[in-house]
């Protein structure tokens, strides 16, 4: 832009738009609390008293991780885990579901 003109100049450069990724989150539960992973991203976990808490925190695990792997220079792993549910028949009267 030159100073003193009466002209705007108008901007064509848009700011860099955020490239989301989906990562396959495994959830446990145990007797007391909720454990998160991430297969993707090892080494990223997350842990708290209630589900809804532990997703929250394993999406700032995984934004924290993923900041780190950046700011040293690491490779970020592209999502490739996927989850299925495989369902079985009960045969067996002394297996319990």
């Amino acid at each position: 832009m030159v100073f003193g003109e009466n002209k705007r100049e108008s901007s064509t450069a848009q700011a860099p738009q955020q490239v989301g990724r989906s990562y396959a989150v495994i959830v446990e539960e145990a007797e007391t609390s909720f454990g998160a992973y991430v297969p993707d991203l090892p080494g990223c976990v997350a842990v708290a008293e209630t589900r809804d808490e532990v997703l929250r925190l394993i999406e700032e695990a995984i934004e924290f991780h993923v900041e780190g792997l950046r700011q040293d220079g690491q490779p970020i792993p592209a999502p490739s885990s996927s989850i299925e549910y495989v369902e079985i028949r009960q045969h067996d009267s002394t297996l319990s579901i």
